[in-house]
């Protein structure tokens, strides 16, 4: 302050002093210092400088902080200069043996690994060997079993439904007689024991069957790029690293996430975030409840009732109850925003996230636009019972990577939001998905490979009331869908009681199926118009009374698919060249 004049531009730098003005000259060191000091200040902007501001601990707003910008030093500009707000840990001290580096790393658990900034893979193999079978506690087999850390090892289960991939850890490994006794974690596996049910026409469940990876353990280190933690002894944890051919311990960068929640915004009004990075965070949910008992999207189950679901046909399967008993949770995001109003990210990167990228909860108006998502452990941007939300013009790809039916974006019990010109990518699930909600708006969007891993998604998923007229409902119009993977899938999905959508001027090609009519609960005032596909829906040639459709077009040339909508692709996708 000079006078009565109050400053409201604040620097911060990794290079920066917490005892120094904040000036461009002499900043400060950290987002805490800086945010503290812009406190009270009508228009305040935090100018980060360029490197690594690394987090020791969530970085929290709240009303307090309402009206402050924070953003790149030089945003804007062709001298913006690049940001990053990383909750990671250079992870140093290596020791070489046998190709493998190891390093003391005390209690950091670590589920993600970077080196020199790209994700390296856990170690693991395909399942248990052959003959293993399942117990009251766990499995057994007579195949002898070497894990040199059995408490650390972690059982995937891909496709326990063919929406859901599960995780539940190893209590312990000990040989009785002629076999191998697995026990697994409790309360996690008599969990997943209880959820995991179903009788189908083609086959039946009983809990939830074999895995079909085993992950975490040293002796599974054979492919370059692959890490393990050895947990067995509490407080001195060790990582395991196989490096890839040229990495040298002393000049590769290793950083492993630290920090779960990066960013904690509750109630604050008229932020924004500009021309920043968030990356290196994690989330420890499925080591500290031994499990994750995945059941659809990023939701879990944590216990309490489950429910039978008659599917018709003498076919069912249990699913979390909705009873008062039941407990369930969601995969929590890096970023998370809280009953807040009015709040902007342009032009951030998200990347290199153990959970989901950024979530919202409550509030209003909240502006994605122009951000890119990319190697994330869950889903991208989750919003839930929100209003006036805008997620435009932003590149979400390669997502779900350790969490497989996390989907690229998704809304739910939201009013008036908008979902326009994204392109999303390479996801294992669902690329968009819109739960029950009132005047959702899903435009002109991109979304290719999609579903490369589970099933029963699309590349737009949409279900349950979206509203109480065609006025106030759900429209899904001008979007493309193309290359929705694995079978049985549809590309423009309407699903569970979808009521109140109109559906015009979208392109789907090249996927299992295109769309589907015959849903359970059924469609009610769903309008399929004017849209082009390569293959008929299910169920288009005989349409459902709550379905009406017209004026569509098949067309199994691809030449002349292209062709006929080439105009509707000219406007899909991003705004932004980048």
């Amino acid at each position: 302050m000079k006078g009565d004049v109050v400053m409201n531009d604040f620097f911060v730098s990794p290079e920066g002093d917490d005892a120094a003005p904040g000036t461009e000259a002499a900043p400060f060191a950290t987002l805490r210092r800086a945010r503290d000091a812009a406190r009270g200040t009508d228009a305040a902007v935090v100018h980060l400088r360029a490197g690594t501001h690394t987090l020791t601990e969530t970085f929290a707003l709240t009303e307090a902080d309402s009206g402050t910008v924070y953003q790149a030093h030089g945003y804007g500009t062709g001298e913006q200069e690049t940001v990053l707000i990383s909750g990671g840990r250079v992870i140093d001290g290596w020791r070489e043996a046998h190709g493998v580096w190891t390093a003391e790393v005390g209690d950091l658990d670590v589920r993600q690994l970077y080196v020199d900034g790209e994700r390296v893979e856990r170690a693991g193999v395909p399942g248990l060997p052959e003959g293993a079978r399942a117990t009251d506690t766990g499995y057994a087999t007579t195949a002898p079993v070497s894990w040199r850390s059995p408490s650390s090892v972690e059982f995937v289960y891909r496709g326990v439904y063919p929406w859901t991939e599960a995780r539940i850890a190893v209590a312990a490994v000990t040989r009785e007689g002629d076999e191998t006794a697995i026990t697994m974690a409790q309360p996690a596996y008599d969990r997943a024991r209880d959820l995991y049910n179903y009788d189908w026409s083609y086959d039946s469940l009983s809990g939830p069957g074999m895995p079909t990876r085993v992950e975490n353990d040293p002796s599974f280190l054979t492919e370059p790029g692959t890490f393990a933690l050895d947990r067995a002894e509490a407080g001195r944890h060790v990582l395991h690293y196989l490096p890839r051919p040229g990495e040298h311990p002393g000049r590769t960068r290793v950083v492993a996430p630290a920090l779960e929640t990066l960013v904690r915004v509750s109630a604050a009004s008229d932020l924004a975030f500009k021309g920043l990075a968030f990356a290196e965070s994690t989330w420890l949910g499925p080591t500290r409840e031994g499990g994750f008992l995945h059941y659809h999207s990023t939701g879990y189950y944590t216990g309490g009732g489950v429910h039978r679901l008659d599917m018709g046909e003498g076919q069912w399967l249990t699913i979390p109850s909705e009873a008062p008993d039941a407990e369930s949770g969601v995969v929590p995001a890096c970023v998370d925003l809280d009953l807040t109003q009015r709040l902007a990210f342009e032009r951030c990167v998200f990347t290199r996230l153990g959970a989901t990228a950024l979530n919202a909860n409550g509030g209003n108006g909240l502006t994605i636009r122009t951000c890119d998502f990319g190697v994330l452990s869950a889903a991208a941007v989750e919003i839930r019972g929100t209003a006036g939300a805008l997620v435009e013009d932003n590149t979400v790809e390669r997502v779900g990577l350790d969490f497989a039916g996390a989907p690229g974006i998704s809304i739910s019990d939201t009013t008036d939001c908008v979902v326009a010109h994204n392109r999303v990518a390479e996801t294992p699930h669902c690329g968009i998905v819109a739960g029950p909600g009132r005047g959702t708006r899903i435009l002109r969007n991109v979304t290719t490979g999609t579903m490369s891993v589970l099933a029963d998604g699309g590349g737009i998923y949409l279900s349950g009331p979206q509203g109480d007229s065609h006025e106030n409902g759900a429209q899904i119009a001008g979007n493309v869908i193309t290359d929705t993977r694995t079978p049985y899938n549809f590309g423009l999905y309407t699903d569970y009681g979808a009521a109140w959508v109109t559906l015009e001027h979208n392109v789907v090609a090249r996927g299992d199926n295109t769309s589907i009519l015959h849903v359970a609960p059924p469609l009610d005032h769903v309008v399929y118009r004017g849209n082009h596909w390569d293959a008929d829906p299910v169920g288009s040639d005989a349409v459902p009374e709550g379905v009406t459709y017209e004026h569509n077009t098949t067309t199994s040339d691809p030449e002349a698919l292209d062709a006929a909508t080439a105009e509707i692709r000219a406007k899909a996708g991003p705004l932004t060249q980048r």
